[in-house]
């Protein structure tokens, strides 16, 4: 489990985080050869409920930063305790920002062992435009990454990635099921992915789970890949 116990933060967070029973699982992220790891995704498993039921339930009590501040410092203790050199991948909520006491006490406590991560801004609740450009100075000050997380499903959109102006663009799962099989997916997702080459932007194929999408998605040309069948949570 992890404790919160020795972080440097205020007294009123660290009670709030000491309420919290979670672990954090890693998927990897690859690069297109399907072997070597580019990043790996840092996941929450609370111990007593679903994450969405923690989620819905901080959110009802306006608490959603403190899980915010959770995952950053929870997901980086529980990277470095796992020994892993690549790229951390955190989420984080669209419309919550880290105050900078928070962002100078991870600088404290993590000192010169903290690599460069990627915030991955989740589809929900909801996204704040300020936040959003907020995050972006934030990631260019720490040389840390943007991502927009479930593009092209619900909240996630073009208009988000206009507005948070990301690094990378994870298409979601739900776009790419079964993609060798849809001609006509195959040419929406190619135009897709050639507008975010444009802008400079990486994409990150979500939820690939046969080889026949993995080598479909590899010929559209997205960058990263992520999904049961390179790689499970663990």
């Amino acid at each position: 489990m992890i404790y919160f116990d020795s972080l440097p933060l205020s007294e009123d967070i660290l009670a709030a985080l000491s309420e919290l029973k979670i672990e954090y699982v890693f998927q990897p992220i690859f690069y297109p050869d399907g072997k070597t790891i580019y990043a790996y995704e840092a996941l929450m498993r609370p111990h007593d409920k679903d994450v969405t039921e923690l989620i819905a339930e901080y959110q009802e009590q306006d608490k959603l930063h403190i899980l915010e501040v959770a995952t950053l410092f929870g997901a980086t203790q529980a990277y470095f305790m796992r020994g892993y050199k690549e790229i951390l991948s955190i989420n984080t909520f669209p419309c919550e920002i880290f105050t900078e006491e928070e962002v100078n006490a991870y600088i404290e406590y993590f000192g010169d062992d903290k690599n460069a991560m990627i915030l991955e801004t989740l589809e929900y609740p909801y996204l704040s435009i300020d936040i959003a450009k907020a995050k972006r100075k934030i990631a260019d000050i720490n040389d840390n990454q943007i991502a927009i997380d479930d593009f092209g499903t619900g909240l996630n959109t073009m208009d988000v990635v206009n507005a948070a102006n990301p690094d990378i663009v994870k298409i979601d799962r739900t776009l790419l099921t079964d993609i060798d099989k849809d001609k006509f997916r195959q040419i929406r997702i190619k135009e897709m992915i050639d507008t975010f080459h444009a802008k400079k932007m990486n994409v990150v194929a979500e939820g690939i789970e046969t080889e026949a999408e993995f080598n479909t998605m590899k010929e559209l040309g997205a960058d990263f890949f992520q999904g049961y069948y390179l790689g499970m949570p663990e």
